[in-house]
């Protein structure tokens, strides 16, 4: 029991509030299903997984460095963390390599 402004809070109360605000959170994400989706898709084919290794880069193409002549006064940070499917791409990504390299024997190099 914790007691705070002259109110005590049961701990067992306490974790079925958090537990409601993760729950609510939790039925307003939209991307869910195509979260699951991506999550889903099996690599089973060497062009399959050939072709989402070429797709999906491995680097953030949009970070950058501005250079005028030859001084760098900017730097453009990597913009993909902000899509909110990044960490599902990323995964399929290296199911894709996992694939190559493990059924294919395949020398991934190429695709860092």
């Amino acid at each position: 029991m914790i007691t705070t402004n002259n109110q005590s809070i049961t701990f067992p109360n306490f974790m079925n509030q958090i537990g409601e605000v993760s729950q609510t959170n939790h039925k307003r994400d939209l991307l869910q299903p195509i979260r699951q989706w991506i999550d889903n898709i099996n690599i089973n084919n060497y062009q399959r997984a050939k072709f989402i290794a070429n797709l999906i880069p491995a680097q953030c193409p949009f970070e950058r460095d501005v250079v005028i002549f030859g001084r760098k006064i900017a730097h453009i940070p990597p913009m993909c963390k902000l899509n909110p499917l990044y960490d599902q791409f990323v995964g399929l990504r290296f199911r894709a390599l996992c694939y190559l390299v493990d059924e294919c024997g395949e020398d991934i190099q190429s695709y860092c």
